[in-house]
């Protein structure tokens, strides 16, 4: 779940790049749109991955990792 959650974080991240820097949504060009219902499962699954993401941040085998 941990890989996946990361997978889709950096997928967001990736795709929140591009629309700051080119003005570019990459995820609604692919599915059809901000307003499409695949887009937004896609922004939602996103979502739910980066609030995932945030309790990698409080593991402890996780701040073992920042420790070094």
């Amino acid at each position: 779940m941990d890989s996946l959650a990361l997978i889709l974080a950096i997928v967001g991240a990736l795709n929140w790049g591009l629309v700051g820097i080119f003005r570019f949504d990459l995820v609604a060009w692919i599915f059809g749109g901000q307003t499409s219902g695949l887009s937004r499962i896609i922004f939602t699954l996103v979502g739910l991955a980066g609030l995932w993401c945030i309790s990698l941040l409080f593991r402890r085998g996780a701040n073992a990792s920042f420790e070094e």
